[in-house]
């Protein structure tokens, strides 16, 4: 017989394994209660997480087994606070159990994912790195100076996910300083934006892929990390243009939510070499 849609389903599971994943972080101390000791496995126990939010040890059990049971928006947010999750892990949590946290902004509604021809004209008018994502973090318009900077990525005909390039591209190691704290944020901010589509059949097949391909995708999944993307500075080893320098800065569309607009500041220090200004070396003042 075949299954009923696995969207609701899969969010329980991933509920359940990012409550058990946060739970196993803390340390009785960070709830104010003694240390006991050694113990046989890290982290809290199922039942002080239950009692310092006030909810039953079999309930909150159920909520990490993946059961098909509601908890409230007041409930939710005790959790939160038990579990010290930060504001983006606060709305993924509030994402998967399906409600609307109180203090949280309201979202609109997807309308499809064709980019508006005027949102294009926009991006290609920003003056420094600018890339427009969607859902699954598929790039659907840049401007030429994102395609000058993301050797491998918005240049010629390459895949255009985001991911597939961090976890995949050989040149994107070479292209990102420290490439792999890089790459464990890229997966944090990604899942931060993925928890309304999780039912989402391409979702699931980048994932599955990565996965697979992809040892430190495949760990760093596990490990239910979520942040914000909030920006920050950026650097980058440009193989024509040298080190570079950004400020990076994230819009959200206000109608539009499944689309991220990434723009990326030059840093005065940070103009690409063919933009430099040439100076001449006259007399002894410009020596070393």
């Amino acid at each position: 017989m075949a299954k009923q849609s696995q969207g609701p389903e899969a969010k329980r599971r991933e509920l359940g394994d990012f409550l058990r994943a946060h739970r196993v972080r803390l340390s009785p101390v960070s709830l104010g209660l003694p240390a006991t000791g050694r113990r046989r496995t890290p982290g809290l126990r199922r039942e002080e997480v239950a009692q310092s939010c006030g909810m039953s040890a079999t309930w909150y059990t159920w909520l990490e087994q993946g059961r098909d049971i509601s908890a409230s928006p007041p409930a939710l947010s005790a959790l939160a606070r038990a579990l010290q999750l930060t504001p983006a892990e606060r709305a993924y949590l509030f994402e998967l159990a399906g409600k609307r946290d109180p203090s949280g902004p309201v979202s609109s509604d997807d309308e499809g994912m064709d980019v508006p021809p005027a949102v294009a004209q926009a991006v290609a008018a920003i003056d420094g790195p600018a890339y427009l994502l969607d859902a699954i973090w598929n790039a659907r318009a840049w401007n030429r100076p994102a395609a000058r900077l993301f050797v491998g990525w918005l240049d010629g005909s390459s895949d255009r996910n985001l991911l597939r390039y961090v976890f995949l591209s050989p040149i994107a190691r070479t292209v990102i300083p420290d490439w792999q704290s890089r790459a464990r944020r890229v997966l944090a901010e990604f899942r931060a934006d993925s928890s309304r589509h999780l039912e989402s059949a391409a979702l699931q097949k980048l994932t599955d892929e990565l996965r697979q391909q992809s040892p430190l995708f495949a760990q760093c999944w596990t490990e239910h990390a979520v942040v914000d993307r909030t920006g920050g500075e950026r650097t980058f080893d440009h193989p024509h243009d040298g080190l570079l320098r950004y400020e990076q800065i994230a819009f959200t569309l206000a109608n539009r939510p499944d689309f991220k607009l990434v723009v990326l500041v030059p840093q005065e220090s940070s103009q690409p070499s063919h933009k430099r200004p040439r100076h001449k070396r006259t007399g002894n003042a410009d020596r070393p």
